[in-house]
Parts: structure tokens; C-alpha cells; sequence
């Protein structure tokens, strides 16, 4: 059995006395596709903040393989307008890569052409694509993507998405994807984590689909996923 690149161990935390998170425990494993979803305010971007070391719980502890790297995409970036800036200075930036390695991902990432143009000037899907590649010069085995394809239309997401899986394929890094978009995350996860504050439910797609506390945290768009996958069952929700 493959050991855990991340434990997170019963890990709660309070903002102003209210409960963020609440006794959360997973593990993330080498290859893996995890997707955590979960209503606004269930405390996904927290537990991101968390696994980054960029906050810390009030309980439980994060363990970190030795040999991780790791890779990141915030939800949202923002570039300085009144710091022109190229795309090729802005991923060099704060990190030592080789010239041939850079332009390699840049291939992969499809932004060889964007790569001497200004980060001001940039579409949502470009900026992504400019975020993704950055987080592979560092040569990650995890990959933690906080809702990568939220501006995104749907033509971009599907393309973003496909990026994603591709390397994840390819390069067998373990990824953790943030992501509200439920058809997407039933075709490419290998785990999907629900949030809402504690962990509702885990597991294979197929099964958080026949999940009770999952059906009722997504009422409103059960309707149009369950055509999708023309599966079709019976059960009672519990309150």
C-alpha cells in the first residue's frame, strides 16, 4: 500500500468562535485524484490554507512525507497593473529552473506564445493556464488546484480540465482538486471528498453519488447530474 505524501488528522479549527472545520481526517496518496467539494463557507479554501502551512489549526496535526513536493493554484490571482511584468520573468520569479525545462512545460500548459507577453494582459483562461505551469516548475508529486476553472467559460474549463488529467496521468503526482463543478469531478477523481465543515462523506465517485448527506448538499443540481449519467436509483434522505 502506498504511503500517504499527506495525513490530516482530526483537524478542527474557529474563527471568531465559530467552527470551520471539525474533526477532519483524510489521507492523500501518491497518484491520487481527490476532489473536494462543498457548499460556500463549508471551509474548503480553510483546510487549503491549512495543508500550505499558510494558517494553523487550533487542533489536530498535518504530517507531510519527507520527499513532498508541492504545487499550488490559488483560486483567484490578480496581477499589479502598475508592475508590467512578462509572463517568462513572472514564473522565473522566486524559483531556479533551467531554460529548456521552463519552455518544456510551457508546451505542455499550451502558453509558449503567451510566455513574452504582459500578466496584466492576460484572459481567466490564460492566467490559469500561466498559474498551472508555474506550479509545475517546481516539479510537484502533489498538486493542490483551489477551484482552477471558477472564471472560466465552458469551452475553457473543459480544456483546463483535460490539461489536469493529462498530468496527472502523465507525471503521476497525487492531485487535489478543489472544484464545484460535479460532472467534472465524477469523470476524473479517484476520490471525492464532501466538505461541509466536517467531511460528510469519501469515496469512489459511484458511491458519493448514492450518498444521502451528498444528494441533499446538492439538491439543486442533482436533477441535471443524474441525466448525465443516466443512473438512476432509489433511497431516502435522512434529516
Amino acid at each position: 500500500m502506498s504511503k500517504a505524501l499527506i495525513s490530516v488528522n482530526h483537524i478542527s479549527l474557529s474563527h471568531h468562535g465559530k467552527k470551520v472545520l471539525d474533526d477532519v481526517s483524510f489521507e492523500l496518496k501518491t497518484g491520487e485524484f481527490i476532489t473536494l467539494i462543498g457548499p460556500n463557507g463549508a471551509g474548503k479554501s480553510s483546510l487549503i490554507k491549512i495543508l500550505l502551512g499558510l494558517i494553523t489549526p487550533n487542533d489536530g496535526k498535518i504530517k507531510k512525507s519527507k520527499h513532498i513536493r508541492l504545487g499550488y493554484t490559488p483560486q483567484k490571482f490578480i496581477p499589479n497593473e502598475f508592475i508590467p511584468i512578462s509572463v517568462i520573468d513572472f514564473l522565473k520569479l522566486n524559483q531556479k529552473t533551467n531554460a529548456q525545462f521552463l519552455a518544456d512545460t510551457a508546451t505542455l500548459t499550451g502558453i509558449e506564445t503567451l510566455l513574452h507577453l504582459s500578466l496584466k494582459n492576460l484572459s481567466g483562461g490564460e492566467m490559469q493556464r500561466v498559474l498551472l505551469t508555474r506550479a509545475l516548475l517546481a516539479k510537484p508529486n502533489v498538486l493542490i488546484l483551489d477551484e482552477p476553472a471558477q472564471n472560466l467559460d465552458v469551452n475553457g474549463q473543459m480544456h483546463l480540465y483535460k490539461l489536469i488529467q493529462d498530468i496527472h496521468k502523465q507525471q503521476n503526482c497525487a492531485v487535489l482538486m478543489v472544484s464545484h463543478d460535479l460532472h467534472r469531478v465524477m469523470k476524473e477523481s479517484t476520490q471525492v471528498l464532501c466538505l461541509y465543515h466536517h467531511i460528510c462523506c469519501m469515496g469512489q465517485p459511484e458511491a458519493i453519488l448514492k450518498n444521502a448527506q451528498f444528494n441533499d448538499l446538492f439538491a439543486d443540481q442533482m436533477d441535471e447530474l443524474m441525466a448525465t449519467y443516466e443512473h438512476h436509483h432509489n433511497h431516502e434522505h435522512k434529516h
